[in-house]
């Protein structure tokens, strides 16, 4: 089993919180995380249908059987039961007595809003990250990295990617789509998952996506709100100040998980990867989420944005720390040139003081510190968020 970094953080609140709410992904490792950071806890899977039932038609007796608190898994089965939660703990008053773990974080988080407010601590969980695989003994290529993304599952049991991304797709996110909202035409929404796919790394723009798969405006919302309620699908805003010149207001589309977005695109392997048109769009993806694990995986909120304005210059990535920014540009080439820094210079000439640093994170091999941008590889990017995060 590979160690999350997670788990000081879940540690320490557990010690803090009397509930603590770990959301993620579909098989990005919360299960393994919760049971082995708390070994003596009663484990209690929602997803059993007759555990479930007994949790919905008996709360009282259900919650009985665990007299000293447990770990309950996918609590968006039975959201109902929360309500039951909340006079417990606060009658015993004690830190650490329930583990709650789901995989839908709108309905999660609007559930424990009005249940738990004030009495559990919130984490997200995203699948592997690079500076786990690396801790774990695990280095790999970037094409290869793009291909395998970094579900836990598929490097414990060394699984063929192309297949276990398709299982993946059919068996969780088709199945937890269903279970929000009645879509007839499965096949459409395969089809506007892959499209959404196809414009990873790129504004969103709702109304050629929907024409494209043959929707309306308001169905490819909703649609992509159950991807973003799933965690398939991430929106990166655009950051906001007064720099003079009109900003662009629509988010960037990515997925948690760049190697679900390279099986959707039919990417099988490394060659495939290296040959693609959107390699770049991957390498972009992968990094953004590299740094949104990092945040997450501390506990922390996001502080990330992009920047773009109405003439094209681009930063990919801004990083908030308290009144600094800190812009990030990613690029997947090998080689550096001088046009990888036009959107830093751009973006830092706007600025009424120069940025408190610039970074470029690039497909090569090399680090470099050069006077006004620190360059690092795909690798370090968790050693990049810990100077300016």
């Amino acid at each position: 089993m590979i160690t999350r970094t997670v788990t000081p953080t879940l540690a320490q609140l557990a010690n803090q919180y009397p509930v603590v709410t770990v959301t993620g992904p579909r098989q990005s490792g919360k299960t393994t995380l919760c049971r082995s950071a708390f070994p003596g806890k009663p484990y209690v899977n929602l997803e059993s249908p007759d555990t479930r039932e007994f949790a919905i038609s008996d709360p009282h007796g259900f919650l009985a059987s665990y007299p000293d608190g447990a770990i309950f898994d996918e609590i968006q089965r039975t959201p109902q039961l929360l309500s039951y939660l909340q006079p417990l703990v606060d009658q015993r008053n004690t830190p650490g007595q329930y583990i709650l773990t789901g995989s839908q974080q709108f309905e999660v988080m609007t559930t424990i809003g009005q249940s738990l407010a004030g009495r559990t601590a919130l984490l997200k969980l995203l699948p592997l990250s690079i500076e786990e695989l690396a801790t774990a003994g695990i280095s790999a290529k970037i094409d290869r990295l793009l291909l395998y993304g970094f579900y836990p599952r598929i490097y414990d049991a060394g699984l063929n990617p192309t297949q276990a991304m398709g299982d993946y797709f059919e068996t969780y996110v088709e199945r937890d789509i269903r279970q929000l909202i009645n879509i007839k035409d499965l096949a459409l929404f395969e089809k506007f998952v892959k499209l959404c796919a196809g414009r990873t790394g790129q504004l969103l723009n709702l109304q050629s996506l929907g024409h494209d798969v043959g929707i309306s405006h308001t169905t490819a919302r909703s649609w992509l709100t159950l991807l973003e309620a799933s965690y398939v699908v991430f929106l990166l805003q655009p950051w906001h100040t007064n720099l003079g010149k009109r900003q662009v207001k629509t988010p960037k589309l990515y997925f948690y998980d760049v190697g679900l977005a390279s099986y959707l695109l039919g990417i099988e392997s490394e060659l495939h990867v290296n040959r693609h048109p959107l390699r770049g769009h991957l390498f972009e993806n992968m990094v953004v989420i590299e740094a949104l694990k990092y945040r997450y995986h501390r506990g922390r909120r996001s502080n990330l944005h992009f920047w773009r304005d109405s003439k094209g210059n681009e930063v990919d990535l801004v990083i908030e720390s308290g009144p600094d920014v800190f812009p990030v540009e990613i690029k997947s080439g090998a080689t550096i040139s001088d046009d990888f820094f036009k959107g830093l210079r751009t973006f830092a000439s706007r600025l009424p003081a120069p940025p408190a640093a610039c970074s470029l994170v690039y497909g090569g091999t090399q680090r470099q510190q050069r006077s006004d941008v620190n360059i690092w590889r795909a690798t370090d990017i968790a050693e990049m968020m810990a100077t300016r995060a």
